[in-house]
């Protein structure tokens, strides 16, 4: 099954970074895209966000 929405622990795989920076960086996106504190982030909202491609970012989740 293919998954459609990202957690911080995902970000934190991905980018290298803390689970403090990639909550933050979810944070971020779900204030710009205005959805509430706990809506989940889709992979695409998250490619469309940090310009990483979505076959990069789901290459790495098999």
């Amino acid at each position: 099954m293919k998954r459609i929405s990202i957690y911080p622990a995902d970000v934190r795989l991905l980018t290298g970074r803390s689970e403090t920076y990639s909550r933050k960086l979810l944070r971020k996106i779900r204030i710009k895209l205005a959805k509430q504190p706990g809506q989940l982030v889709s992979l695409q909202e998250f490619c469309d966000y940090t310009g990483l491609s979505p076959k990069e970012v789901e290459d790495n989740f098999k």
